[in-house]
């Protein structure tokens, strides 16, 4: 049976190949929730075993449906496959398989029982810290001693960092060493790979100026004591009943358990089907939950803290986010719940009320990168007790004189919450008038050249890179560009057949500029 594989699949199992060739760390693979990590998995292991016949290999990641799902996706690859699952949630301990798809929480003890390994394959990878000591890092010590350290470890990953510790591949102690790939989420949605997902202004805004940060993140009692307000609860909720109208799949987050038994409740008042899914669901009530969600048959699903990895419903078109929080990971994660392909699914509409599109940005341009302390102490968050005067910190409930209880955070309802753009795309670009052109051959190693293109624009440059001698959506967009200004003559096949026919190329009097990041897109040009 041959795997069918998307041309980025494609490349990211030859980065693999190619890095491994050259070096002798452990890569990252970065590829956007929805874009098919499993199959990227499946058929790489296969293409190893295939070239190695006494390869072993061993997936690790820490939920059971992220295993089950793993897994199938190895089998519908290569249904012959000698592949088996060692986890307790799923009854199943496959000890022996050459191609071991596992739990690290059931299989962390059992170095000595799965002796030889020759590739690790950690799905999910963002979850393993840089300074973790516990069952990822332990277990693969064990498993490089008995290997003679010649264990070849790979992390697959949406999110290529962590909210304490930054880029996963940059820092002392780290686990992984480089991202041997990544193809960026824009350019996934741009190709047709994933649903766009389009943000929605929402008059009802959250409002967390009074909770602590713990760890770089909400501390998750006061999130929740502040979230949880039935009047800004009850306001939310008829902004997503009224926007989900016509859409048939809602996945809403929420700050707590409690919250989203709240939430549910107050979706269900409208006539909606709704349930909620936290980590106290069991196993068999959640399962049933999300199947019949995903059939359609259930229409909303609230959800504390549980359905940000490792699910995937692709009829999900309104994601609401009711769940603040700092973590960019986590912001991506909740994000690209939304961005799967599905039969009549347009796009994806995304009701921010907790304000992380504002404090992120775009999903397509976030800043993974740990933020550096100041030097200088910032003032320490406090509130004066009314009745006392007395000093406390902001997050006591009574007064440590006098006992004076204080008021819960007050959450307000803004009459026009900013409406903040999913993907940079999105940002409104600026028209520049053109008063110069340049053209030059750009060199990168290991890859194509291209024609690179810089626009004057009174003071300022902008550059665009063409990518004549690439292969497909790149090699398109070269080719949509030269018909714009030499409409009359084939596109070239080479950056140095473009450069010997520059005089017949039609020059923009004005080209649209949009904010990228530190840099800039070219969006349109406009000719006389």
């Amino acid at each position: 049976m041959t795997l069918s594989l998307r041309p980025y699949q494609r490349a990211a199992i030859d980065a693999l190949y190619e890095y491994f060739a050259g070096s002798t760390g452990n890569p990252l693979v970065v590829i956007p929730t929805a874009g098919g990590k499993s199959v990227v998995l499946a058929g790489f292991i296969r293409e190893a075993i295939t070239a190695y016949a006494d390869t072993r290999v061993l997936v690790l990641t820490h939920v059971k449906e992220l295993i089950q799902q793993n897994f199938m996706a190895m089998l519908r690859a290569w249904p012959e496959a000698p592949a088996g699952i060692y986890s307790a949630g799923l009854s199943r301990r496959d000890i022996g398989a050459q191609i071991l798809f596992a739990g690290i929480q059931s299989i962390h003890r059992h170095a000595m029982r799965v002796q030889r390994c020759d590739l690790v394959l950690i799905d999910e990878a963002h979850l393993l810290g840089r300074n973790d000591s516990g069952m990822y890092r332990s277990f693969l010590q064990q498993l490089n001693e008995i290997n003679a350290g010649l264990v070849k470890v790979v992390g697959f990953t949406a999110t290529p960092y962590r909210l304490d510790s930054g880029m996963l591949h940059e820092g002392k102690d780290r686990l992984f060493t480089d991202i041997a790939y990544h193809v960026p989420v824009l350019e996934m949605i741009q190709q047709g790979y994933l649903c766009p997902v389009v943000p929605k202004q929402t008059e009802t805004q959250l409002d967390v100026g009074g909770v602590g940060t713990r760890g770089g993140e909400f501390i998750a009692k006061d999130l929740e004591a502040a979230v949880d307000r039935d009047e800004v609860t009850r306001a939310a909720v008829a902004e997503i009943v009224q926007h989900g109208e016509g859409r048939g799949s809602w996945l809403i987050f929420c700050s707590g358990v409690a919250h989203a038994r709240h939430v549910r409740d107050a979706i269900r008042e409208h006539g909606v089907s709704c349930e909620t899914v936290t980590g106290e669901t069991p196993g068999p009530e959640r399962a049933g939950i999300l199947a019949a969600f995903k059939a359609g048959r259930l229409r909303c699903v609230t959800n504390a803290n549980v359905l940000t990895t490792g699910f995937d419903a692709p009829g999900t078109d309104l994601i609401a986010l009711l769940r603040p929080t700092k973590s960019v990971g986590l912001y991506v994660q909740m994000v690209g719940r939304g961005t799967r392909l599905a039969e009549g699914k347009e796009d994806c509409l995304v009701l921010d009320f907790a304000g992380n599109t504002a404090r992120h940005g775009p999903i397509d341009t976030v800043d993974g990168r740990k933020k550096e302390k100041s030097e200088e102490p910032g003032e320490a968050p406090i509130k004066i007790c009314p009745e006392c005067q007395t000093i406390n910190h902001a997050s006591v409930r009574h007064c440590i004189e006098c006992d004076y209880e204080f008021p819960p955070p007050v959450v307000k309802v803004a009459p026009q919450a900013a409406s903040n753009a999913l993907l940079s795309t999105q940002i409104q670009a600026e028209w520049c008038d053109v008063t110069g052109v340049s053209y030059a051959r750009h060199e990168k190693p290991g890859k194509p050249a291209s024609l690179r293109v810089t626009y004057e624009c009174g003071l300022a440059r902008h550059s665009e890179w063409v990518c004549f001698e690439h292969t497909g959506f790149p090699r398109e967009k070269a080719v949509s560009w030269w018909r714009r200004r030499a409409s009359h003559l084939p596109a070239p096949a080479t950056v140095d057949e473009a450069l010997g026919n520059l005089s017949t190329l039609r020059r923009p009097i004005a080209i649209q500029v949009r904010p990228t990041g530190q840099y800039t897109e070219i969006a349109a040009a406009r000719f006389v």
